[in-house]
């Protein structure tokens, strides 16, 4: 997800991006713990858009 389509989220669609992310890289751990993951980049890219959602959730929080 980019910069500029996450700006344009409101802060519900923010929190439910968030959930679903957590949820995803909840279950990347376990394939790679298995040895099932088919492409270890999503995990670090999935905590890299997690960090993006909450930067942009805090500054509209506090705007």
């Amino acid at each position: 997800m980019k910069k500029q389509e996450i700006k344009k989220l409101s802060k519900d669609e923010i929190l439910k991006n968030i959930g679903k992310l957590k949820k995803d890289l909840f279950n990347f751990r376990f394939q790679k713990m298995n040895s099932q993951v088919t492409n270890p980049a999503k995990i670090g890219e999935t905590k890299k858009t997690i960090a993006r959602l909450k930067t942009i959730l805090k500054r509209k929080v506090d705007a």
